[in-house]
């Protein structure tokens, strides 16, 4: 009997995604490029969306996703607060994001400004328009993003019984006071185990937060539901929601 044999009869009793992740984590590259091969149309509808234009496999944006997939295979942690396929779906926007930002980058070096123009200046009005549709489609692949991150920010809100009409209520009122919160946000998440923690359980580990920080507990719990969901921004990595919450 094969060992590749072997392999499938193995793969094909790990029926869940996450599980399967965790398998390829542990040295399963068998299972790696099989669910690779699986999720192509996946990573193509992806990239097909960020890009606003179909993208098949002989492109290089298709590539780029390819890439970010495997990525997030590598990175994806269970309990992180997301399933595999969101968080590959966040990696992979991200990584094509940053490929259309680079080529527009570079693309911008191209489109010198002339050394020459007809008397109508026709050649400089072709310069300006090239590079104001380059800037009008950077900035749309960045209002895009945002708008993703959002909608992600929402269902890890939701995981915790929060959302954006809770936050507004229980928001700090006073500058000090958020930013206190934000402090001690920034300090859970910089600890691996609380992190955990509060992935796990849904809530504050209140105990080993005050043994960290000089504010009473009472201001921990007033404040809670602000410091969790700053927590998360920082915990989903939503680059675009951070400018937001740091100074």
């Amino acid at each position: 009997m094969s060992t590749a044999f072997v392999s499938r009869i193995k793969n094909s009793t790990i029926n869940n995604i996450e599980d399967k992740v965790m398998n390829i984590q542990r040295g399963n590259d068998f299972l790696r490029n099989e669910l690779i091969e699986a999720y192509q149309p996946f990573i193509k509808k992806v990239t097909s969306k960020v890009c606003s234009q179909y993208i098949d496999r002989t492109m290089d944006e298709f590539s780029v996703g390819l890439y970010a997939f495997n990525e997030a295979i590598d990175q994806y942690q269970e309990g992180q607060g997301s399933r595999f396929l969101s968080f590959a779906d966040m990696v992979i926007r991200r990584r094509v994001i940053d490929y259309i930002r680079k080529e527009v980058r570079q693309n911008r070096l191209i489109y010198l400004q002339p050394d020459e123009e007809d008397e109508e200046g026709r050649v400089e009005d072709s310069y300006a328009e090239q590079k104001a549709a380059m800037d009008h489609y950077e900035e749309s692949i960045q209002a895009e993003n945002r708008v993703y991150e959002i909608e992600e920010y929402q269902k890890l809100l939701k995981d915790f019984s929060l959302n954006f009409k809770v936050l507004s209520k229980h928001c700090p009122k006073h500058v000090d006071a958020r930013e206190n919160a934000k402090e001690i946000a920034r300090l859970l998440v910089e600890n691996r185990e609380m992190a955990e923690f509060l992935l796990e359980k849904k809530q504050l580990p209140i105990k080993d937060l005050l043994s960290m920080v000089s504010c009473s507990r009472k201001t921990i719990e007033r404040n809670r539901k602000y410091i969790i969901a700053v927590s998360l921004i920082y915990l989903g990595d939503f680059k675009a929601l951070k400018s937001y919450i740091q100074p």
